[in-house]
């Protein structure tokens, strides 16, 4: 496992750094980036949690709103509402099924690489269709002016869902879905889900909850998958808790992903065909016993006196000692859990030293209502893909919760922030 001892700071950084310090990182100067002056522009306000975004060449941005819906934003700048909640208004259509409560709702989008010839796009949603309800891919098909969308096809209609609050004093309905919806330089869909605050489902080899998804564009499993024996077919890894970002090395095509971590160690992990994460929380796995309502992803912080790492060795993220073949991450927020969502790589010679690093987004958590943490971390990788440097974006506006990022096809940086806007960030030259 690689722990970052150290975070290479931009300059005119010393607020941010005065929270992020308090977590015991230790600024280093900076190491030959020329990206530290950035461009800024609000590109849509106003929105209610948005959630992720997905481009077409053009510049058209599809988008999601958590417990709104799915809308468009044409290059004009015009933005057309197109698919619901059941609740939602101003939606020239609505689903009566998807709704969305505490973490879940209208989550990740997609756009299909052949979208010139069949118009599709790709949304996860959390639908009441069934009992228990659960977390849906659905298939839509744009219409030919970007004003609706029409034959909804649920490629994916399993992931579990949360139904009710727990006896652990944790998240209540909803909790967990992951929600990162993308496509690969395969040409395969690959979809990422959560936990629940479910024991059972990290390790189940059915359920399909903590799981990364490689499929095709009708939901079937890719036939390159290479789960264990008894797994569902189209689980690529499992043992996840509860991923919020997939991103693609530029090179080598590798799966990356960014992991929530349980008040301990958010992970960046490279995933490996049939691999596991490592999370599991139930009961009885290395001592562990007596746990809330029989999770145990939480219950170290129930325990006075212990330290972050004390936490981590007695819940660990990725439990090594109980399974030795693990992933091991190559980055764990050097032991602290602070909300890594969405990840991305940076293309193209305007990021200067940053092309081909890695972007995540941190939402950061909050201690009397201040938040810490909140900000978009630029990761260098060598060759074999471990973390060789953290850099902390100099950002040009307030930080917030960065709930989502994407490189446009105009080679900038877009970002959703919970806060309700989608920011555009471009290097000056």
């Amino acid at each position: 496992m690689t722990l970052l001892k150290c975070r290479t700071a931009l300059p005119g950084l010393v607020p941010v750094l005065a929270g992020v310090l308090a977590f015991g990182t230790t600024a280093v100067a900076q190491t030959g980036t020329n990206t530290s002056s950035l461009q800024h522009e609000v590109v849509l306000e106003g929105l209610e949690n948005p959630w992720d975004m997905a481009f077409l060449d053009d510049g058209t941005m599809f988008f999601t709103e958590k417990c709104k819906g799915l809308s468009v934003r044409m290059p004009s700048g015009d933005v057309n509402a197109l698919l619901g909640m059941s609740e939602s208004e101003g939606y020239p259509s609505t689903e009566d099924d998807l709704f969305c409560e505490g973490q879940a709702g209208m989550m990740g989008v997609a756009v299909d690489p052949d979208f010139t010839e069949n118009r599709r796009i790709y949304v996860y949603s959390t639908s009441n269709m069934s009992d228990p309800h659960t977390n849906r891919l659905m298939r839509l098909v744009v219409n030919e002016d970007f004003t609706g969308v029409s034959d909804r096809t649920d490629i994916v209609d399993d992931v579990p869902y949360k139904m009710e609050a727990s006896d652990h004093p944790f998240g209540g309905p909803g909790a967990h879905n992951g929600g990162r919806v993308r496509f690969g330089p395969d040409g395969a869909l690959w979809l990422t889900t959560g936990d629940n605050h479910n024991e059972e489902i990290p390790q189940s080899p059915t359920l399909m909850g903590s799981k990364v998804l490689r499929i095709d564009t009708d939901g079937n499993a890719h036939p390159e998958n290479s789960p264990p024996e008894g797994f569902d077919d189209r689980t690529y890894t499992y043992g996840h808790r509860n991923v919020q970002g997939i991103a693609f090395h530029p090179v080598t095509g590798t799966p990356i992903v960014a992991e929530h971590g349980p008040w301990h160690s958010d992970e960046i992990t490279v995933l490996e065909n049939g691999g596991n994460a490592g999370w599991d929380p139930r009961p009885n796995m290395a001592g562990r016993e007596d746990c809330p309502d029989d999770y145990c992803g939480y219950s170290p912080n129930q325990m006075e006196g212990m330290n972050r790492y004390e936490r981590a060795a007695f819940m660990p993220m990725t439990d090594l000692e109980t399974y030795p073949e693990a992933m091991p991450p190559i980055w764990d927020n050097n032991g602290w859990s602070q909300g890594t969502s969405s990840a991305a790589f940076l293309e193209g010679e305007q990021w200067g030293d940053w092309d081909g690093a890695m972007v995540v987004g941190i939402m950061g958590i909050g201690f009397g209502g201040t938040p810490i943490g909140q900000r978009i971390d630029v990761m260098q990788l060598d060759d074999d893909l471990a973390v060789v440097d953290v850099t902390e974006m100099t950002l040009p506006m307030e930080a917030g919760r960065f709930r989502s990022l994407v490189q446009g096809p105009d080679g900038s940086l877009y970002t959703a922030v919970d806060e309700g806007m989608i920011h555009k960030l471009t290097p000056s030259n």
